[in-house]
């Protein structure tokens, strides 16, 4: 080794244009904010070491962190597409080393839980919701304050109440969730957005696969969870009781945050619920629900112009 690193040196010497751009890459790199804040921490390294770790120091100075450089993950900048580089000090010996970034982290999660529950798919327009794309509407004021409400909280923490949007069809309240879930992106919280009549024939054909438990404990402990269209699905008291209660009870607890979208105010559901499709009136069962559905969200009504007629 020691010969090859003699003769590197020599051309080195002998190289003035690689000298002058090895002094210069340096100067960049030690001038460097990040650089200097992180060397700050460690007085005690020889210059000579940080001379040797020079690359390093480099490589990180040139890598995007924590994708603040990056649009998103299919256009992440770094040399290990979703990764994050961490510089830090052992034995005097500078080390650099890369964690799963935001975005990584984000889309592993929505690949796991598409992978887990079928009825995540949504339309592409709601996939792609914003904040901005709902309607001008005065009637939809209301609704819009209260999510501008709800993610400003989010900066110093998760609320533990979502929203209880409800009205009649076309108005826009599953669009609204989607523009919900993509602004909660911004600070890397993930959504699952499920419809309900979907999410209740899922789950009974996933008894046949014994994958039942899994599926309802992903749904209790999701970041945020989203039920869309609550109310149009075929009901059965066992549903209501095992699965939907199950899981509210579980968020009530841990004080995490559902939003519901609905053509049923929380009254109407409520008497949706107490009717089984046994004939069955369960008045106190339905209002058991209720409780919990007012513990995690807060009821909006959105009685707007029909979207899909526009």
């Amino acid at each position: 080794m020691k010969p090859v690193q003699s003769t590197l040196k020599k051309w080195m010497d002998r190289n003035d244009n690689f000298q002058e751009n090895y002094n210069r890459i340096k100067n960049e790199v030690l001038s460097d904010p990040e650089i200097k804040d992180f060397l700050s921490l460690y007085p005690e390294l020889p210059q000579r070491d940080i001379e040797k770790n020079l690359i390093k120091l480099y490589e990180y100075k040139s890598q995007s962190k924590q994708c603040e450089h990056c649009a998103s993950l299919g256009g992440c900048k770094n040399m290990i597409k979703g990764y994050s580089p961490i510089l830090r000090v052992e034995d005097n010996e500078i080390h650099l080393s890369y964690e799963k970034c935001h975005s990584r982290i984000v889309y592993e999660k929505e690949q796991e839980q598409k992978n887990l529950i079928q009825s995540l798919y949504m339309p592409k327009e709601i996939l792609e919701a914003t904040i901005d794309g709902i309607d001008d509407d005065p009637h939809r004021s209301k609704a819009i304050r209260e999510i501008i409400t709800f993610i400003g909280q989010v900066k110093n923490g998760l609320p533990q109440k979502g929203l209880y949007l409800y009205g009649p069809f076309g108005v826009g309240k599953t669009y609204f969730l989607g523009a919900i879930a993509n602004e909660l992106k911004k600070y890397n919280i993930s959504s699952m957005l499920i419809y309900m009549p979907e999410f209740v024939r899922e789950i009974k054909s996933s008894i046949k696969d014994d994958s039942i438990n899994e599926k309802i404990d992903y749904f209790k402990k999701a970041d945020v969870l989203m039920l869309d269209d609550i109310g149009a699905e075929t009901q059965s008291a066992w549903f209501r009781d095992e699965v939907l209660g199950t899981i509210l009870q579980y968020r009530m607890m841990e004080r995490l945050p559902v939003f519901f979208t609905s053509n049923y105010s929380m009254d109407q559901l409520e008497e949706h619920l107490a009717k089984t499709n046994r004939g069955d009136i369960e008045a106190v069962k339905a209002g058991r629900i209720m409780e919990r559905i007012k513990q995690v969200s807060k009821e909006v009504p959105i009685f707007a112009s029909n979207r899909r007629e526009q």
